[in-house]
């Protein structure tokens, strides 16, 4: 039971971060938030590398055991965060790509049609120039 209470933090962690994760990936407010908690991870990281007997004072008290098992718990959401960071941003940057090329093959469209327009009238204007001239000759 002792266990109960850090594994439902962790778990609770996890997927609330997955959960914000993708609902607000575009926000500037999410990417701030990520300064903050990288340098809130930094910050304790360098606490713990001071302090390594109050890390393992925290694991005893939320039932981990020890402090190096509390720190590869924490090393294992940090590392599902970035993996999720990452997934989400070369998501959102194929779907920018996707827009940019689409956006791109239709202007080129566009413009293709427009130049076989322009020859084709000037084509069409060129035989009737050259009707005019046979029926002023007849």
């Amino acid at each position: 039971m002792k266990y109960f209470w850090i594994q439902l933090l962790l778990i609770l962690g996890s997927v609330s971060m997955a959960l914000m994760f993708i609902r607000t990936w575009g926000q500037a407010k999410n990417r701030a938030w990520k300064r903050i908690a990288f340098s809130v991870f930094v910050v304790v990281n360098v606490y713990a590398v001071l302090r390594p007997t109050d890390v393992t004072w925290l694991a005893q008290q939320l039932g981990v055991g020890r402090g190096t098992d509390l720190v590869l718990y924490v090393m294992v959401l940090a590392m599902g965060f970035l993996t999720l960071n990452t997934f989400l941003r070369f998501r959102s940057l194929e779907k920018k790509i996707t827009d940019l090329a689409r956006t791109v093959a239709i202007n080129e469209g566009v413009r293709h049609n427009d130049e076989r327009l322009g020859q084709d009238a000037a084509a069409g204007s060129g035989a009737a120039a050259d009707a005019d001239s046979d029926s002023v000759k007849a």
